[in-house]
């Protein structure tokens, strides 16, 4: 008997003869059965869903914002405690600006300060340029000048084309002649 085929039968002895091999296939656990957990626990703290909730912004101290868009939201209001869960966002504070003027508390604010701080410098460093005379570096805003017109082009463009055409008609003609 062959070697290499007698070490492939005793490596597959758990199987039985004639039987198919089976596959087995990995169950993942789904997320609903995580989110079973996690009602679990809320409701052992108490927590009672809050509805309606759009959005929660969370202000870091370094000036950046934690914002959550559509969380779900539990609250223990005898307990003072707030479960926010959803996909958060670290976002900084200019992004969220003017949507969130209501929301910024006095420690928010020395940020804020900083922000304006950083546009006045920039705005009086634009204007002293403008009364310099020059110009900023990236004037790729601007559109080119128009060098020559449309129609102009456009009436080139035809008069190639038959010019084109009647040297297909006169070749084709001298063919038919030929012939």
């Amino acid at each position: 008997m062959n070697p290499e085929k007698l070490a492939k039968l005793q490596a597959n002895q758990n199987r039985s003869k004639g039987a198919p091999r089976r596959v087995i296939k990995k169950v993942h656990r789904a997320v609903a059965q995580d989110d079973r957990k996690l009602q679990g626990a809320l409701e052992k703290l108490a927590l009672v869903p809050q509805p309606y909730v759009e959005e929660v912004n969370m202000f870091l101290e370094e000036g950046t914002v934690l914002h959550f868009r559509q969380p779900k939201v539990h609250v223990s209001a005898a307990s003072n405690t707030y479960a926010i869960y959803g996909r958060g966002e670290e976002k900084d504070l200019t992004e969220l600006l003017p949507g969130i003027l209501n929301q910024l508390g006095p420690d928010s604010l020395a940020s804020l300060r900083r922000i304006a701080e950083s546009y006045q410098q920039s705005a009086a460093g634009q204007a002293a340029m403008a009364a310099a005379g020059v110009q900023p570096e990236d004037d790729d805003d601007e559109v080119p000048d128009l060098v020559e017109s449309f129609e102009e082009a456009s009436i080139e463009e035809t008069e190639e084309e038959t010019k084109e055409e009647t040297k297909e008609t006169k070749e084709e003609k001298t063919e038919e002649a030929t012939a």
